[in-house]
């Protein structure tokens, strides 16, 4: 049996992150894991940023309520569910998400969370377990499942090294320049077809 495992943000919807930097005006903000390998660096730098300019959660969740579904992702999404089963793993936080699954027709999610203070004030976070992504492929394989993934992003390689198959989609230059023995497709067509082919291979 195939299962896809697919990365959040920059696959399905976009960079929540950049959307968030562009509303507060604050390019800082749109430094993302397409930019940072180092995820606990990236996220000590967020909650810095939001400390200085007193931004809070509910100024997050507000941003993140009105983002929509990049355009033909969530018709990409319904044909993937037609074929196989599918989790999206993400390094995202569950007190935003939630708005942006009822978009994508409430999709399995596994992420992160936040930690807040009693005012709404963003102090830390919580990884649902260390290096998430691979590791959660790794455990659906030991299912018997056959998994393919892709992603996006720096944090996304591991669980695609891991994966029986899978792909970058719409990487930036530099990673597809550093990993050149990774595949990489832009359009969800291409990657639909990707996932016809290993599903097929089962």
């Amino acid at each position: 049996m195939a299962l896809v495992c697919l990365d959040l943000e920059g696959v399905l919807v976009p960079e929540i992150w950049i959307a968030f930097a562009d509303a507060v005006g604050i390019p800082e903000f749109r430094r993302t894991t397409r930019d940072e390998p180092d995820y606990d660096n990236l996220m000590r730098f967020r909650i810095d940023l939001l400390g200085r300019h007193k931004l809070r959660l509910p100024d997050i969740q507000r941003v993140a309520g009105a983002i929509e579904p990049l355009p033909g992702a969530a018709d990409f999404y319904a044909k993937l569910r037609e074929l196989t089963q599918a989790v999206i793993l993400s390094d995202t936080f569950e007190q935003f998400a939630r708005p942006i699954m009822a978009k994508l027709g409430y999709p399995i999610l596994l992420c992160n969370s936040l930690v807040t203070s009693a005012d709404g004030a963003v102090t830390g976070y919580r990884l649902r377990q260390p290096d998430g992504k691979k590791r959660a492929v790794a455990a659906f394989k030991s299912m018997n499942l056959r998994v393919f993934a892709a992603g996006d992003s720096f944090n996304d390689l591991g669980m695609i090294g891991e994966a029986d198959g899978g792909c970058l989609f719409r990487a930036p230059e530099k990673i597809r320049r550093d990993y050149p023995h990774i595949p990489c497709v832009d359009g969800f067509g291409d990657l639909l077809r990707r996932i016809e082919e290993f599903a097929g291979q089962g």
